[in-house]
């Protein structure tokens, strides 16, 4: 199923038998009126134009160590659908205060994007998360972009590990959920519930719920995860109240909803094969209420639809789901008026996912010797999958999963944090289902607002639906004024293999430009000029427009970030040890081509980065005791210097606001520099970054600037003119750099059949497999997964997830 080779499935049809039978309904009913064909239209045109669009990603652990690498493979669906036409996908590394730390900008074909994020070993401890998204999902609630929570631990300080006691609980919040929306008097009503502590997550309950008058009228207890439910009938003039109390005895008084006397609510009964629902009225000769609409969609699509009329009985009515795909269904109470008066999720939960499982394993748990593991996918559809292997003994599992299933079909349409989504999706027990439904109760739907798309209140588009990289712009005459339909030529030169490509794209009126459907990776050198037969090249500008990635903006979370799940200290112990002695072979792997590099190049010339270093640093300056970073030879995309610097010296202590931050290292003040002369923070911050060509910082104590340096020292210089010579122009062109797809490092898994010099060296890896593209063969319907043991693991997990071609996902997880 892969970019080539996936096609359109018929699947996408599964909700034609439903519209094709006009109204599926337990009653008989004329044909809608006005109110009712509004209400269906603005379904309709909603679901049409602004199509639900979602990523997901597979990644190859829970939790790292700084030195390793975070393999991923974003899934991308459209209305259940494989994304077909998706073709950029965006993933980025956040730290707890929504700085982007990383990101990368990834091509998409088939539905799917992979890529990597190579964590440096100065990268900070703590709890990060990954953020994944298309262009088109930042035109809505950025709440329903794909999230990933991590933690990345120090292997340094694996001796020394902090205690990873339970958190106590300080405080707890519960809060109450009439089903449908609204408490009616006179009325058995359901209301669940949900308990959560200081930190959002779930905590068991016991209390009672008293009128006003001290009478207990229901018994509240947890049932699963912080839910549970109980029946009350409010009686008018009542007030109704909460006394619950926690575990450890911390007790609470809560008001519950205040109960209503007008209007409808919405209850649904989910048997399976069929969801039963009755309106009920809270004053049932009220006229104004006997003529209702139910409808039913899913992934805004219309799959149910029926009148009500109360004066004629016709208050019930029930779902049929056989046709209908697993996931949820939205169910909404409308008035004669067209105005939604109760609402209720429901979710249709089957066994209709890509069965895959194992067979034929060879495993051998010697050091360095090969496993074989075969994948079977009964079905004969093409798909597409990823795999990773780790040491199940040392990369133990978070207790909170949400995977490819409970992700897609489960918490990506709801907003606010399910604790464990994937325990719901794990068998098909009663107690699974029960739980499933409080979770139907307790969350809230909020991909579109009725009342909003009823008055024609569209969301506003902002970013277009993406068909791979674009270079747009403005071409300028003398004066400002447009080069009104002319031409631009445009020369590219790809700075990964220094290719290059020419090609002329025509102006507007207005001198507007838009080159579509470009590829290239990394950062490309655009050289233009004006092809204008009455004026020369010298006389026209070209600006680019900014891509919105190109930017660099601290995130607001849509919820807060959460003290990531406990993890034994022992495991965790093992984890960082074996991780930090990998650190040290990749280093030594490291060093070694690096030193082959060297004697190479030192045959012919000096290394381009020691010459741009030549040309700006001097005396003291030049000392080689700290770190240099060339910017000549990149594309810096952050705020500033200290936003560039951050967590890539070991020791260095950048912390606050970037446009005045704080400074330390071992316990003092770097000393700062621009072009070897003294400045303050202040002044490096209003620094360009475009600008500086150089970074050095030096290792304390450095003594050989104005201004003392026993701290360490920051030396910032700013380019020179005519640097980078030969790139600036060619020929008559002017040059500007733009960033393409990013360059994704491929999985080093070792073949010990065949020596190499690198084999001799120790084997510490734990992640010991990783294919974002696991092949399979279309004649037997199997999937071979082969990989090489490391010098230690005796347990492998093996997690292979993935999607086929009529929009089923599928994982399948075992240890062997």
């Amino acid at each position: 199923m892969e970019s080539s080779s996936l096609k359109k499935y018929t699947r996408i049809k599964w909700l034609i038998p439903i519209l094709a039978a006009g109204v599926i309904s337990a009653f008989t009913f004329p044909p809608p009126d006005d109110w009712q064909d509004r209400v269906l239209k603005a379904l309709a045109t909603f679901g049409k134009n602004y199509p639900q669009e979602k990523v997901y990603l597979h990644l190859d652990k829970d939790y790292y160590a700084a030195g390793e690498t975070i393999w991923y493979k974003a899934y991308v669906m459209m209305q259940s659908q494989p994304s077909l036409t998706a073709m950029d996908v965006y993933v980025e590394l956040l730290d707890k205060n929504g700085i982007v730390v990383m990101k990368k900008h990834l091509p998409a074909g088939g539905a799917s994007a992979a890529g990597n994020f190579e964590l440096p070993e100065t990268t900070k401890p703590g709890q990060y998360q990954l953020r994944a998204y298309t262009a088109w999902m930042l035109n809505f609630d950025p709440a329903f972009l794909c999230y990933r929570n991590i933690e990345i631990f120090d292997p340094a300080k694996r001796n020394n590990l902090p205690p990873r006691d339970t958190v106590a609980v300080k405080d707890y919040a519960v809060q109450f959920f009439p089903e449908g929306g609204n408490l009616l008097e006179n009325t058995a009503n359901t209301v669940a519930f949900k308990a959560i502590d200081q930190n959002g997550y779930p905590i068991a309950v016991i209390g009672d719920v008293k009128d006003s008058k001290g009478k207990t009228v229901a018994s509240i207890k947890t049932v699963h995860d912080g839910m549970g439910s109980f029946e009350l009938t409010p009686l008018p003039g009542y007030k109704y109240f909460a006394d619950v109390q926690i575990a450890g005895g911390q007790r609470k008084s809560v008001t519950l909803p205040a109960a209503v006397n007008t209007g409808a609510t919405l209850k649904l009964f989910n048997r399976g094969s069929r969801i039963f629902y009755q309106a009920t009225l809270a004053n049932p000769d009220d006229t104004s209420f006997h003529e209702m609409m139910v409808v039913g969609q899913i992934q805004q699509q219309l799959v149910y639809k029926a009148s009500l009329n109360v004066a004629e009985g016709r208050i019930s009515g029930f779902i049929p789901t056989q046709y209908l795909p697993s996931g949820i269904i939205q169910v909404t109470l409308f008035s004669k008026e067209g105005l939604p008066l109760s609402e209720r999720l429901a979710f249709i939960k089957k066994n209709d996912q890509l069965a895959m499982y194992f067979e034929n394993p060879v495993i051998s748990t010697e050091e360095r010797d090969k496993n074989t593991i075969e994948l079977i996918i009964p079905d004969t559809l093409k798909t597409s999958l990823s795999v990773a292997v780790t040491d199940a003994d040392q990369v133990v599992q978070s207790d909170d999963q949400d995977n490819i299933v409970s992700h897609l079909l489960l918490t990506s349409d709801l907003k606010g944090y399910i604790h464990n989504p994937a325990w719901y999706f794990r068998d098909s027990s009663q107690a699974a289902t029960d739980a499933l439904e409080l979770v139907m109760l307790t969350n809230g739907w909020r991909r579109f607002s009725w009342q909003k798309i009823l008055k024609d209140s569209m969301p506003q588009i902002r970013y277009p639906y993406e068909q791979g990289l674009s270079l747009k712009g403005k071409a300028y005459t003398k004066g400002r004024f447009p080069l009104a339909n002319g031409k631009v030529d445009l020369i590219f030169k790809q700075l990964i293999d220094s290719s290059t490509a020419f090609t002329s794209v025509p102006t507007n009126s207005k001198g507007e430009f838009d080159l579509g459907q470009v590829q290239f990776l990394d950062t490309v050198l655009v050289y233009y000029k004006g092809n204008d037969k009455e004026k020369a090249w010298k006389d026209v500008d070209v600006e680019f427009d900014s891509h919105f990635f190109e930017k660099s903006a601290p995130v607001t979370f849509p919820y807060p970030m959460r003290p990531p799940a406990l993890l034994d200290n022992n495991a965790l112990q093992k984890f960082l040890t074996t991780a930090w002695e990998g650190n040290r072979v990749n280093r030594s792997i490291a060093s070694r081509s690096i030193l082959l590099k060297e004697v190479n190049i030192r045959e012919r010339r000096i290394a381009p980065a020691e010459t741009t270093e030549k040309r700006y640093v001097s005396g003291m300056f030049a000392t080689s005791d700290g770190y240099t970073f060339d910017l000549t030879k990149e594309t810096p995309t952050s705020f500033n210097v200290f936003q560039y610097l951050q967590s890539k010296v070991a020791g260095l202590q950048i912390t606050g606001d970037y446009n005045n931050p704080s400074l330390s290292w071992r316990g003092g003040r770097p000393t700062l520099y621009l072009n070897e002369m003294p400045v303050d923070v202040s002044m490096l911050t209003t620094v360009n970054i475009n600008d500086i060509a150089i970074v050095k910082v030096m290792r304390p104590p450095f003594m050989g600037g104005f201004g003392g340096g026993a701290n360490g020292a920051i030396a910032v210089y700013t380019k020179k003119g005519g640097d980078n010579a030969g790139d600036s122009q060619v020929r008559g062109f002017v040059m500007n750099k733009k960033v393409g797809y990013s360059v994704v490092k491929q999985f080093y898994s070792p073949d010990y059949s065949v020596h190499k010099e690198t084999h001799s060296l120790p084997d510490k890896r734990l992640t010991l497999y990783w294919n974002p593209h696991l092949q399979v063969d279309s004649a037997s319907h199997t999937a071979k997964i082969q990989f090489y043991n490391n010098d230690f693991s005796k347990h492998f997990r093996v997690v292979v997830e993935g999607i086929a071609e009529d929009g089923r996902m599928g994982r399948v997880e075992k240890v062997f």
